[in-house]
This record gives structure tokens, sequence and C-alpha cells, in this order.
């Protein structure tokens, strides 16, 4: 079995003491094999915020992928950020822009999806999508197949249209096609999960809330997810978790579940009903 933590949009430099240390107790208990972190790792891209993110990060003492958001390129140093713009994220991070993760039954792919010449908008590059693509279709068909992206691939209300990522009906389209299974994202600060209507295969979006910042959204409170797949789950299904942080408890508790049913053939569809499975 693997179990996945997906955090997003931390933005250390607004982060909160007490559910850094919340999030910190529940990747313990909950015991990780990876965590994703899905972008927006620090408010201003400050070298301190940078640092505070990766010692966090190493708190939680499970491997890491990560991707970065367009927070983590510096805003008001213009220089840095045409010439140099993740010099401060790599000095942290590493290099990798776009790490993949393998295991026997999980494949995580990362995408960079941020711009400098952007102001926070992202997109995905034709290169990009067929880089992706090939590392799909030479997944094993035991693995969860999954992509990481910064900006969410699908919303589900209009008012988000405009924060979609630019490419991503033909990422989705692409990714899809050669076995997609899940596309992670963040940015928006509105944890859901939204199967995919239309595309060759079965595919659904993830979006994470924000993990420990102070920037919620009106009645959303910090959050993460947790995705577990392999023998706990009954056979063929992904459960994913959405964990919310309680102020009263001062910690992260369940708040609701979605399990899917990745295809692993090309005659299921991503609007068949069998996709996205009601749980108590």
């Amino acid at each position: 079995m693997s179990i996945l933590l997906q955090i997003s949009d931390t933005h250390f430099g607004t982060a909160q003491p007490a559910v850094v240390e919340a999030l910190v107790a529940l990747a313990r208990s909950q015991r990780p094999d990876l965590t994703v972190l899905s972008g927006d790792i620090t408010q201003r891209a400050r070298p301190a915020q940078f640092r505070a993110a990766r010692a966090f990060t190493d708190r939680l003492g499970v491997p890491l992928v990560a991707v970065p958001g367009n927070h983590d390129i510096p805003l008001f140093d213009l220089w840095t950020r045409l010439r140099h713009p993740y010099a401060r994220y790599i000095a942290s991070f590493g290099n990798d822009l776009e790490p993949v993760h393998r295991s026997p039954d999980v494949l995580v792919v990362c995408v960079n999806t941020t711009r400098a010449r952007r102001h926070k908008d992202g997109e995905v590059s034709a290169q990009q999508v067929e880089r992706v693509a090939g590392l799909l279709e030479n997944a094993q068909p035991e693995q969860l197949r999954v992509v990481v992206v910064h900006q969410p691939a699908a919303v589900i209300r209009e008012e988000d249209a405009p924060n979609r990522l630019h490419g991503h009906a033909a990422a989705l389209e692409r990714w899809a096609q050669a076995g997609a299974d899940i596309v992670m994202g963040g940015h928006i600060h509105l944890p859901y999960v939204k199967p995919i209507a239309g595309l060759a295969r079965p595919l659904c979006v993830v979006q994470a809330g924000t993990a420990v910042s102070s920037r919620v959204r009106q009645g959303v409170p910090n959050s993460v997810n947790l995705l577990r797949w392999g023998q706990d789950c009954a056979p063929g299904l992904c459960r994913i978790e959405q964990w919310d942080y309680s102020a009263g408890n001062q910690a992260f508790l369940l708040a609701r579940a979605s399990d899917i049913r990745p295809a692993r053939s090309a005659g299921v569809h991503a609007c068949s009903s069998p996709f996205l499975v009601p749980n108590g």
C-alpha cells in the first residue's frame, strides 16, 4: 500500500505555528510514504521563507517531491525574477523543478507550470505535455499514476475559471489517453475532487486547500489530502481523504473521503458511473 500526503500553498511567511505543529503530528500518525508539495511554498520567495519551509518538510520525515508555485518566484525583485527566477527555490528544494517519483505501486510526475513572465497564471507547454505522457505510457499496470501541477486543471466554481492552467484542456486529454489517474493541484485554496468527463479514460482532478497559511478562503479551513492506494483499500480503489484543521482540537481531522476506481482498460470512460464511488 502507498499513502501520499498532498500539501499545498503553505505560504511560509504567513504560516500559523499551531497549524504547522498539527500537520507534523498528522504526518507522524499517518506515516505517508511520500509528501507531494504542490506549490506556493512561500509567500514572497524570500530566502528565510524557503529555509523555514525546508525545515518544515524535513520534520515530516518522509520523501518529498515538490513543484514551485507563482509565489515562489520573486515578485518585486525584477532582476532576480527575470534572470534567475528559481534560484531561491533551488537553494532549498534542489535543481529538479519537475521531479519524478517511482515506487512499485505509484508513479508521480511533477510539472513546473509557473512562468516568470506571468504574474500568477500558469501554463503547460506542448513539450511538457508530451514528456508527461511518455512517462505515463511506460507506467506499470499496478502503479497509480499521478500528475502534479500548481494551478488547477479544472474548477468547480465559475469564479475560479480565470485561475485554470493555460493549456489545461489539451493536457487533460493527452494525459488521460496516456493513462493518468489523478492530476493534483493547488493555487486557489479550495479542496475538491472532480472527475473529468468526456476523456479517453477516467481521470480525476484533486485539489488541495492551503495547508498551514493564514490566507484561508472564507469558510474553508486549512486542509491537506491523503491518498491511499493498495492492499488496505478495496481492490482497484483509491481513497482520497480531505483532512481539515480544527482550531478547537488543534489537530487535523478527517472531513470527507472519496473513492475512485482508476481504469485499467481502454474500454472504460471517465463518465462511467464506477469512477467516483460514493462512500458513507
